[in-house]
Formats: structure tokens, sequence, C-alpha cells
């Protein structure tokens, strides 16, 4: 790294020129999307062509060559987001780091999607189901020895 390209990113402030990318929990995502060098101004063009979709929020991202786009994942997901861009002819980033994290990222959505979508279950009613069974089963904590005679004199 150059002195000047440390002091530029010394002096630059967090936030101003671009969205954080920071983990969020729930169902509302912020994700970057990395495009090559070449064809040049893909970034920008993908931002303009995303910028129609409806319940979609699209930002320039912290790189020259990337987007930052926000969305719920009941709406939207970064894997068919990414599908469609590649489907017209954009060249997202295809380094062995964002291949990693894209499959992080897919794999984590996929996953979330699912359980969202299972119906929830009845933590209590399933309790007593152990609690039936543990019951009917022989186990250490019985005593056969009659309580007379289990009693002190």
């Amino acid at each position: 790294m150059t002195p000047e390209r440390a002091r530029q990113l010394a002096h630059r402030v967090p936030g101003a020129d671009h969205a954080p990318v920071v983990p969020e929990f729930g169902s509302v995502k912020r994700r970057e999307i990395r495009f090559t060098k070449m064809p040049p101004n893909q970034a920008k063009r993908a931002m303009e062509l995303l910028a129609g979709l409806e319940y979609l929020e699209v930002v320039p991202g912290p790189h020259v060559r990337s987007i930052t786009v926000g969305y719920d994942l009941l709406d939207y997901t970064c894997e068919g987001l990414e599908h469609a861009l590649r489907k017209l002819g954009y060249h997202l980033d295809n380094s062995l780091y964002f291949k990693i994290v894209r499959a992080i990222v897919y794999f984590t959505e996929e996953t979330q999607l699912r359980n969202l979508k299972e119906p929830a279950r009845l933590i209590k009613q399933s309790n007593q189901v152990y609690i039936r069974a543990y019951q009917h089963h022989p186990h250490g904590d019985h005593d056969d020895t009659p309580a007379e005679l289990r009693e002190d004199r």
C-alpha cells in the first residue's frame, strides 16, 4: 500500500460515501454485489436497472465496481439477484474471497427462508410427550422398598 492510499483511507469518514455494510438480523438483508473490471461501468448500469424493482433498495457500494442492495428475504434473495444479473450479461467478481462469501450468503439465506416457512413448534406440548415417556419407563429414581422400611427410626 502506498503512503498516499494509507492517508486516503485514514481520513475518510465511514458511511459518508456509501451505505454501511454490516450484518443484519431478521429477514431484512443488505448485501454487496461486486463486478469485474471489464466491461466498464457495470455497477452503474446494474444500479440503474435494479433501482426499478419494487421493494429493493440500491445504493453505490463501498468499492467503485460494487453496489449495495437492501431487500427483505421474503421478496428477494442474493442468489436470485446475482443469477438475474448474470443472465443479463453482467460479470460478477469471481475471486476466491467473493466465491466463499457468496456460498455462505446463499446457504444462510436458503436456510433462513426454509426456517421462516416452517410452522412454529409448540414447545410446551412437545415437552409433555417427553415427560409422559419418562414416567412410563423404568428408571433409577424408583425405589421398591416399602415406605416404613425407608424411614429412619
